[in-house]
């Protein structure tokens, strides 16, 4: 349903957006960059210091993310956490970098 809906909007803000990138037609767009991210790892950055790496299965206009297969990496006192999970919905307004094909922190 996610996929169906960001495709609707999103395609249509591109026709608007075409005359836009006409003149140079290597130019991507946001949001086109990351539709041809669907079905890649990336590796995210949050704003609570937290890394997600996970395949992306779909998003949205406000860049809210469906992934899978996830890998959570967390800074604690007590040193690196790692948090395995199957899916997760994550919000777009905490993720501060995106890293397509990123494979994660270093020194995992």
């Amino acid at each position: 349903v996610l996929n169906y809906y960001t495709n609707y909007y999103y395609k249509s803000n591109l026709r608007m957006a075409a005359s836009n990138t006409s003149a140079n037609p290597s130019t991507l767009l946001p949001l086109e960059l990351v539709d041809k991210c669907i079905g890649s790892r990336m590796h995210m950055t949050m704003k609570n210091d937290r890394e997600i790496v996970g395949v992306l299965l779909g998003f949205d206009d406000f860049v809210n993310m469906v992934l899978e297969d996830v890998t959570e990496y967390e800074n604690t006192p007590e040193g690196r956490r790692v948090t395995k999970l199957d899916q997760i919905l994550l919000h777009g307004s905490n993720i501060t970098m995106m890293v397509p094909g990123g494979e994660g922190p270093i020194g995992q």
